[in-house]
């Protein structure tokens, strides 16, 4: 298994845990959008696919552990280390984890190092998120709600961190996503979450069920069997359940041990560790993050990079930012504005791309007919891509991100004229050309009214000359330093406005004089 790990890293240079959502004390929510971006936006993964793998739960129930034993696993399976487990003396980190009954965890956190993982389906990027617990003292229903959702509607697979058992209270919690599933599915064919993973811990009952995910299956199937006799709640529950996940799993995990779980001084070492756990570790990994297991986020059926998620981020959060928790349909809304805004964003790419090409900035002075030709067939290229990448939301939905993409293109169609202009070397040598010839023209004057004695006249076509010289030098100087720019810019329109109301005038009389000469001598 080939794989690389990189990326944005603490202060003091090491890997570590992001917080990319905050869970604010007045229970506001807000998202670090620049440790996002320098995360996602890194140039040698932003364009590929990517797995997003999340942990969620109640507080204090292993979640952070069990992150760093997924941690361990990529970053040992890149050595090609066959045990990747490690010593028994080996501490554990990664993910912030600790003994106790207070919440460790605040809001939302991804491992800033992305693994690039070989599978069969390409190169994918695989990112590890952590969350807030549920159910803390110091949090409300809505900040529990909002954490879990937004995990769930980021992630390609959702690890749900259980205690002891599946209880009706477990999937109840579940419910006010699966109810966004519902509405979701009224708007499109594919189903909106993915993997849904119940990991069942410190299970106490082998004897029913076998640990892992043979068991969990057979548990899993009699927890959300439907039939006539139950009540329409709990059955409208499992039904939504199933219709909202592409994937429902589980699995059974034994109890760590005693040691694990009441000992103050447990830093994570393996000899303190069951081995029935560790066993069972040990097949629990490798089926979540072995490249054949790997699930690649795809939303509305289409896969996204991870660039994409940035603006999935940014529009999910906006949705948890007022007062009351959105309903499900607001859900739908914010994550049809980010399907579109990514398409929006692909396609501009590709205009920038192929108008770099013709006019970039290492590329020569082009026809302004020619530069409006070429924009008009790129243009049309990229409004066909927006117009082909499948999109959440309607046509009409889609109609104002058209709008807003024609927008983006004539600015940045606008920014290329300026750039191809600036290459035009008449362009260039018009402020000089223009002074020059008003310097000529001042001179001639001056000297012919100085010879019929009009020296009044002549002084002020000198004062003239004395004023262009200096404008000219000034000019020179301003352009070869780079220094005294707004005193160049005024020269330049100066010149400018002298160039079209006299200069051009004169210089195509001249020209007409002259031809109207030659054509009569011949």
């Amino acid at each position: 298994m080939a794989m690389a790990a990189s990326g944005d890293t603490h202060s003091d240079g090491s890997p570590g845990a992001v917080q990319i959502v905050e869970a604010k004390a007045d229970h506001s929510f807000g998202l670090n959008v620049d440790a996002l971006k320098q995360l996602l936006d890194q140039p040698h993964i932003r364009h590929k696919k990517v797995c997003v793998v999340s942990v969620a739960g109640a507080f204090r129930k292993g979640k952070s552990f069990l992150l760093n034993i997924l941690l361990r696993y990529l970053k040992r399976t890149a050595d090609n280390h066959k045990d990747w487990l490690g010593t028994q003396e080996e501490l554990l980190t990664g993910f912030s984890w600790r003994g106790g009954s207070q919440r460790d965890t605040n809001g939302i956190l991804l491992w800033n190092e992305p693994f690039l993982i070989e599978t069969p389906h390409g190169e994918v990027v695989v990112l590890l998120m952590d969350t807030q617990g549920s159910f803390d003292s110091q949090s409300t229903v809505r900040d529990c709600a909002t954490i879990f959702a937004l995990s769930t509607m980021i992630s390609s697979c959702q690890v749900f961190n259980i205690s002891q058992n599946i209880q009706e209270d477990d999937l109840q919690h579940l419910q006010l996503f699966t109810e966004y599933g519902r509405l979701a599915l009224q708007s499109s064919d594919s189903k909106p979450f993915q993997r849904l993973l119940f990991l069942v811990r410190d299970w106490s009952f082998p004897y029913e069920y076998p640990y892992g995910s043979d068991g969990g299956k057979r548990k899993l199937s009699t927890v959300l069997q439907i039939s006539e006799n139950q009540h329409d709640e709990l059955r409208n529950v499992r039904a939504h359940i199933n219709s909202c996940f592409e994937e429902v799993d589980c699995f059974l995990m034994p109890h760590p041990g005693l040691k694990v779980a009441t000992s103050p001084n447990f830093i994570g070492q393996l000899k303190d560790i069951d081995e029935e756990f560790k066993e069972q570790l040990k097949d629990f990994v490798p089926n979540l993050l072995s490249p054949g297991k790997l699930i690649m986020k795809s939303i509305n059926g289409s896969e996204i990079t991870a660039s994409d998620l940035v603006s999935y981020f940014q529009a999910y959060i906006k949705i948890y930012q007022g007062d009351d928790l959105p309903e499900p349909k607001t859900m739908l809304q914010a994550t049809a504005e980010a399907n579109n805004l990514a398409a929006v964003a692909a396609a501009r790419e590709i205009y920038q791309h192929e108008m770099e090409l013709i006019v970039g900035g290492d590329k020569p002075f082009v026809k302004q007919d020619l530069l409006e030709t070429h924009h008009n067939h790129i243009s049309t290229k990229a409004l066909d891509k927006f117009q082909s990448i499948r999109k959440m939301g309607g046509t009409e939905f889609s109609e104002k991100f058209a709008s807003q993409l024609t927008s983006e293109i004539e600015e940045l169609y606008s920014n290329y004229i300026k750039q191809n202009e600036s290459k035009n070397l008449f362009n260039t040598a018009k402020t000089p050309l223009s002074l020059f010839l008003v310097l000529l023209i001042s001179y001639v004057l001056s000297t012919f009214f100085a010879m019929v004695g009009l020296y009044s006249i002549a002084n002020m076509f000198n004062l003239l000359m004395g004023l262009v010289l200096v404008s000219l030098c000034t000019w020179s100087y301003a352009r070869l330093t780079g220094e005294y720019g707004d005193v160049s810019a005024v020269i330049d329109t100066c010149a400018e406005v002298a160039w079209d109301n006299f200069v051009s005038n004169l210089v195509k009389k001249v020209t007409n004089a002259q031809a109207a000469k030659t054509i009569k001598r011949d």
